[in-house]
Formats: C-alpha cells, structure tokens, sequence
C-alpha cells in the first residue's frame, strides 16, 4: 500500500456553523464578524459561498461587504460554539483510527496507507456529515503541501488528489502567490527577479533566490515550487502556535498616547490567554491599522519566555515604538507568540 496525506478542510466552517444554529439562513448570503451590524467597523471573518458570489471574503470591511451585497445576513463571531463544534468534528476524524493532526478549527492532516485514499477520504466525509451536519473537502496528496493544495481544487465538499506526476500540469502556469505560505509580498519580491510563475520558481537558479531570500528561505522557495514538502503527519495533541487580542475603534484613535494605553489593555489580555494555556510566550508582535486600512506590524522577542503581565506589556510597547508613522488608527492588536513560532 501507499502512504499518503489526506487534508481535510471544512467548507465555510464558521458560516456553515451558524447555518446550522439557523437553518432558515440556509442558501442566503451570511457574513459573520465584528459583533454583527455592518454599520460599525469590523472585518469578515467568514462569508457563506452565496456571500463570496458578491466578492464578499475573509478579511473585507464589514462597510465594504454591506455595499457589495445589501441583502447579506450579518451575524456577530461566536467563537464559543465554533470550538465546540470543531471538537465535534476532530473527534468523528479520529475515529476512523488513522494518525491525526488537527491545524485548528477547520482543518486536520490525516496519514493513511491505502491503494485507495479516495474511498478514505469518502469515509471522513460521510463521518463528518454524520456526527456534525457539516461538508468538508478532502485534498490527497504525496506530502502536506500538495495535500493543502489539492484541497483547494476539490471545493466545495469535494475529492482532490495532487501528486508530483500531476503537479506541474496543475500548478506550472499558477502564479507563485498560488503556494502554500507565499503570499503576495514575497511573490512580489519574486517577480523583481523575473519569477512569475510557479514552474519559473521550480526551474531558478537556487543561488539567486538564495541570495534574495537567505540559505534558509530560498531554497525552500524552489522546493515548494517543485512540491517537495514534509510528509510527516503527528498525533500529537494541537497547540496553538499564538494567541491574539483586536481591537477596531469606531472612531479613529489621533493620540498615541492613548494608542499605548490600549495596546496595555489588549496586552492585559491577551496575558490572560497565555495563562490559561500554561506555555510562556517568547515574542510579542503588535498590529496598527492605520486610516484608511493600510497595516503593518513589528515584533519584539522577550529576553526570556514569560508568562508575567509586565514583561508582556514592555515588549508590547517596544514593539509600538517600532511604529514611526503616527497616522490615525482605526484597529490595535497585540499577539504572543509560544516556542517553535518565532520566525
């Protein structure tokens, strides 16, 4: 038999959750994000595919979003009932006793040795669909990487296998950005080197993209591009990689000394999320959304790991004075980062 990576995604997980609790909004148009009224500035969390058909997506002002479609249902995040349905869902893809690595929420990565990943990928649908309601799409693959992308072809609730044979038909003419982990500044970074595309990346001089991107990066730029990745799944339980606090302001903060006061207040926060994970934090990173949406962030590592309120709130504020720009700001973050995500 082969050994394979399954990936496993739930299709507009939050969006489907809140279906679920509402069944009449089955085929509408449902954004969730903020607390609910579009009047008020806020962010999408999710949009139900019928939403994403107005160009309504992850990410997009809730402003923005109403304008695009009027007739959206908006509904505030309610992270509480989108944790316990994940647990419901990672539990169902456990017991079908393969190895299991849940991501997060939404998402797992499942070892299988089989002739036929296809008919176990029917299985963890069917599985899913029984315990929870919801669809998810499976993406098959050789390594993580091109099981992640496979995923994305299969959508929604579908079936998809990438291998190293099919890789390049598929994804040779994709734009870099198309990979797992290149977004669109390191696309654009590759593209002043006359990188476009994903087989263009596959085919460069090691050595150049080295010299752009470092020994480390660069090189394992190539070897995404060539789909070459880790197939290593772990069992282990899931640990967050960070934990975060946002603030939007429905007016804009002009005084950064109140800036520095709410980056505290958030920093007291999100102290209190580390605690309760009981893992100390090694850096801190704060976000500014400056007027109109333009963000940026700056990180600071703690001169030891900590779980202490204070030393949280200095790197805090040493990574706020990083920020010279001293526009208005519309959001506020602050974000701890444990052990083993400190890149």
């Amino acid at each position: 038999m082969t050994a394979w990576v399954l990936h496993v995604d739930l299709d507009q997980f939050i969006a489907a959750v809140e279906v679920l609790r509402r069944p009449e909004l089955r085929g509408l148009p449902v954004v969730v994000g903020g607390d609910g009224d579009p009047a008020k500035r806020g962010v999408v969390a999710t949009a139900s595919y019928e939403a994403r058909a107005f160009g309504v997506h992850s990410g997009l002002p809730l402003r923005t979003a109403v304008r695009r479609c009027p007739d959206c249902v908006f509904l505030p995040a309610d992270r509480t009932a989108y944790e316990a349905v994940s647990e419901e869902v990672m539990t169902a893809l456990r017991s079908l006793g393969a190895v299991t690595e849940v991501m997060g929420w939404d998402e797992a990565f499942v070892a299988v040795d089989s002739d036929d990943p296809e008919s176990f990928a029917r299985q963890i649908q069917q599985r899913i669909k029984i315990a929870t309601q919801l669809d998810c799409t499976v993406g098959i693959g050789e390594n993580r990487l091109q099981a992640k992308l496979a995923t994305g072809f299969g959508k929604p609730a579908g079936i998809y296998r990438l291998t190293s044979q099919s890789w390049f038909d598929v994804l040779g003419g994709q734009p870099t950005s198309a990979l797992w982990g290149i977004g669109a500044k390191t696309a654009g970074k590759l593209a002043e080197l006359g990188i476009m595309t994903v087989s263009q990346l596959a085919t460069a001089d090691v050595r150049a993209v080295a010299a752009r991107f470092g020994p480390t990066t660069g090189p394992w730029l190539v070897l995404t591009a060539r789909g070459i990745a880790s197939d290593e799944v772990s069992g282990e339980p899931y640990l967050p990689r960070s934990r975060s606090r946002e603030v939007t302001f429905q007016q804009d903060v002009t005084d950064w000394n109140q800036v520095r006061a709410e980056v505290l207040e958030i920093a007291g926060r999100v102290t209190a999320d580390v605690l309760a994970e009981q893992r100390p934090a090694v850096r801190i990173v704060v976000k500014v959304r400056y007027r109109p949406f333009f963000t940026s962030t700056h990180g600071v590592p703690l001169d030891q790991p900590s779980s202490e309120r204070s030393a949280i709130e200095r790197a805090a504020l040493a990574a706020l004075e990083k920020f010279t720009d001293r526009r208005p700001v519309r959001l506020l973050g602050v974000r701890a980062e444990f052990a083993g995500n400190e890149a």
